[in-house]
């Protein structure tokens, strides 16, 4: 039993400072939970980093999407539609939206080759469940005409870090 007893004096002993010097140090570098970037004010950067300009554009959607329908001439004028619908849906300029249209693809949806889309866009921010639905509606409604049912398709939304998109030969974070 004595041997147990100064075991866990000894953990706590080492881990109790361990723990409170966490809790100290912790808050200082608060994140945020959901986007998994530093909250507004909480990173200060050092005196020595440069803060670059690109740190302060709303970023870059885009959105990658691939059909097994054929668009024909009309692919180009689809792209440029959903740019649109990209830019009045997240608020972000359209001079930063990118959008890519793979058709006539090889796609199984739900064991069937009917026609079907299967998208992913990413952006710095303005990925939230009223856009992504309203974004998901209007591509939808673009693609019907070609044939696509509305329960073909696959949108995924993704919250970019501004450190994990380049462009410009940098990332958004500098």
């Amino acid at each position: 039993m004595a041997i147990v007893t100064r075991s866990r004096r000894s953990w706590f002993s080492f881990h109790i400072p361990l723990i409170l010097v966490v809790v100290a140090i912790v808050p200082t570098f608060s994140f945020s939970i959901i986007s998994r970037r530093p909250t507004a004010g909480t990173l200060r950067m050092s005196s020595q980093q440069e803060h670059h300009p690109f740190c302060d554009l709303p970023g870059d959607p885009s959105l990658i999407l691939t059909t097994n329908i054929d668009l024909g001439e009309e692919k180009m004028e689809i792209m440029k539609s959903i740019s649109k619908v990209i830019t009045k849906h997240t608020g972000k300029p359209e001079t930063y939206v990118a959008v890519s249209i793979n058709d006539n693809a090889d796609i199984v949806f739900g064991g069937s080759s009917d026609p079907a889309a299967l998208g992913c866009m990413y952006s710095l921010g303005a990925i939230a469940q009223e856009s992504n639905g309203a974004i998901t509606s209007d591509v939808t409604d673009l693609l019907e005409p070609f044939g696509l049912a509305e329960n073909r398709i696959y949108i995924n939304f993704f919250d970019m870090p501004r450190a994990n998109v380049g462009w410009s030969r940098r990332t958004f974070a500098g």
